[in-house]
This record gives C-alpha cells, structure tokens and sequence, in this order.
C-alpha cells in the first residue's frame, strides 16, 4: 500500500461491518501473540530491514537503538489492544501522526514502515503467516498510516518548540522539578503530555506531563523520576542544567476535565502521576464554575508524596477540593489512609456518579482501574492514558 493509497484509506467504521472488523481484530491479536515472545529478535530484524529498504530514515533514529527497539514492541501492543476500539485509537493516532513530525517523517517513510513490519511479522510467524493473515494485518496497517499521514498533513502549526531551562532542583536521588520556558506558548491542555528531547540524549524523546496549566509566558515545570533503564529520565534528573534548551513535541494524550459535565470528580494519582493532576486543579481553580473534586494521592512510603504540600495548601484555598493521602507503609504516623490506593479509593465505595482520572504508572493504573470496574465504577466514567514510556 502506498501513501498516496493511505491517505484515502478508510477509517474503521463501527456501525458497516462489526464481524469483518471482530475477524480482523482477532487474527491480529492471535497472530502477534505467537511473534511477541521473540520481541528482541523481532525489533532488530524490523530496523535491519527498515534501514536496508529506506536508509535515509536511519538518521531519524538514535545511535543506540537498545530503547527504540523496546519502543517499537509497546507501540504495537498499544495499537494491537486497541484496534477494535476506533473511537480510542483514531484520536491516539492522529496525535501520534502529529507528534511524528518533530522527526522529519515524511508521507513516502511509511511505505518502508509497512513493508518492515509485515515482513518482519510474517518471517517470525513462519507457516502461521497466511493470506488470511497477511491481508488482516495489511488491512490494520492502512488504517493506522492512513490515519497518521493524514493528521500529519492537516497540520499547520509548528513541528516542534525549543525551551530553555531556568531551574532544575533535585527532590531526592532519583527525582528532579525542571522549570523550562518555551520559545513560544505550546497549545497542550493541561492533563495533556509532551514529548521532550534533551542534549544530553540526543535523537532520544521521553514523554513528560506539564505540572502547570497552559501560561501566556510558555513556562512549563516537570516532574521526573529516573527509571531503572531510563535512558532519558536518568539523564534529566542527574545531568540537566539551567540554560539546556530542550526540544518539546506537539502535546498528545486525552487527560482532561471538560467543562459542564455536572458531575463531581475523582482523581487518582500516585508518583510523578501527580504533575498532570497539579496541572488540572490549576485550571480547575481559574474556572468560573468548579465540580466538586476529592484527590487521593499514593505512595509506598510518606516520602513518595514528594509533593504533597503543594496539593494540600491548595486544599486549604478552595472549598471544592479535597485531598487525601494513601501510603502503603506509614512507620511515622502521617494520619494518611493505609494500603494500595486501588485499596482505599474502592473502600470508599464506586464512585458511580464521578467523573474519574487516574494517572500513575502503567502498574498503577492498571490494578486501580480493574478494582474500580469491579467495584462498580462504569468505564466510560474512567480516563486515562495507558501509554507511557522512557
């Protein structure tokens, strides 16, 4: 499939063919399933070939590869889970197209994309690999270029932003506040995320969350905490430096409070989950009508809530707002609730009647999620964004 062909593909339509589109998902899932366990083989056959049929796309890639290897895999998985979920997965897409412009990708590097990928699936597959199979994921892949190709296009406003660094404070040994000032305000919401490259890791991006709502002056501070492996996050926390300019991508995710819903809201977060959350509230507090909101804030011990205070004295400020602590381990006798906080938001009950945002982890939100659904918390209630990565 060419680009010119992507660009007029179509978009999964629910309502035409609901047993094509289940087929279609089905055979995807089953298929990758019998690949994934060769994830490490099946990402450096994917770039070995990319590379080989399109050299000029290795300079949109770093030197080292180990991390973007590992991208690749959750990327597919990502798309894979969600691709009978086309109200989900187009939107993502669509920022996702956006987002690929700070790369220089162009319309033509999809056509090498495509013809990588299949390849690599259908050598790893092996017999399994049939015409039903091949035209499945060919199928699948027209949908997701198509939809990121076009996006890509439609785009007027800028590739990328440079910021500059103004302060960098270190919290602990492995987490940092960094203060960036954009060269121009970005248009993100606030919940939103943004891709960031540093020059301590260059041709490297992390996704980083705004802590501030959106600001005439195009400050932005982040919250980062160095992961094990964490290439960037690591580099960020230990090396960064007033005056770095940082490179910032278009924002991408779908974390947001809109306006009028009339329900109240419930936020979970736990770790560096809580900048989004401290970005909402800002932009919570300047509206003229605020639902009322009640916050739990996890950790295992005290001091995982790195930045609690900031939270509570906003409490203390707004009659809408409640703010309540969870750790799993409290030796110092904090008054916060114990346990996990999937643990003690469902001891408060469902939560049925709530708007509910949850960032964290991927392992977080995971186990907060299902106890939620379990508990009664309906799913269309309940937002997130599952993708996340270093």
């Amino acid at each position: 499939m060419t680009a010119e062909q992507l660009l007029t593909a179509d978009l999964p339509n629910v309502g035409e063919s609901r047993s094509e589109q289940s087929g279609m998902v089905e055979i995807i899932r089953s298929s990758f399933a019998m690949v994934e366990p060769r994830a490490h083989e099946l990402g450096r056959h994917f770039y070995a070939t990319l590379f080989r049929i399109a050299p000029e796309t290795r300079d949109l890639f770093p030197v080292n590869m180990e991390v973007q290897r590992s991208r690749l895999l959750r990327a597919l998985v990502h798309v894979v889970q969600m691709v009978d979920q086309p109200d989900d997965l187009v939107p993502f897409l669509e920022q996702l197209g956006r987002d690929h412009r700070k790369f220089g990708v162009l319309a033509q590097h999809y056509d090498a994309v495509g013809a990588a990928l299949l390849g690599t699936i259908a050598l790893h597959a092996g017999a399994a690999w049939t015409p039903e199979v091949q035209k499945a994921w060919t199928d699948a892949y027209g949908i997701v270029a198509g939809a990121m190709i076009t996006a890509a296009q439609a785009e007027r406003g800028p590739a990328s932003w440079l910021g500059r660094v103004l302060e960098h404070t270190r919290v602990g040994w492995d987490l940092a506040m960094i203060t960036v000032q954009a060269s121009e305000p970005i248009p993100y919401r606030a919940g939103q995320y943004l891709s960031v490259e540093t020059p301590q890791r260059p041709r490297l991006w992390r996704y980083l969350s705004p802590a501030n709502a959106p600001r005439a002056d195009g400050v932005l501070e982040f919250h980062v905490r160095a992961v094990d492996g964490g290439w960037v996050s690591r580099a960020i926390v230990a090396h960064s430096r007033v005056g770095d300019t940082w490179r910032i991508g278009p924002p991408m995710g779908r974390m947001h409070v809109e306006p009028g819903s009339g329900r109240d809201l419930l936020m979970v977060t736990g770790g560096t989950g809580m900048a989004p959350i401290k970005a909402l509230l800002e932009d919570l507090a300047a509206r003229p009508e605020t639902p009322h909101t009640q916050v739990f804030v996890g950790g295992r011990t005290w001091d995982d809530l790195y930045d609690f205070p900031s939270l509570r004295r906003l409490s203390y400020s707004n009659t809408w707002l409640d703010v309540i602590p969870v750790v799993e381990k409290d030796e110092g006798g904090s008054g916060a609730e114990r346990g996990t906080l999937a643990d003690v938001v469902t001891r408060y009950g469902a939560w049925a009647d709530h708007d509910v945002l949850v960032c964290g982890s991927p392992a977080m939100i995971r186990s907060t999620v299902s106890r939620m659904l379990v508990a009664g918390t309906p799913l269309d209630r309940i937002r997130y964004d599952p993708f996340t990565m270093d």
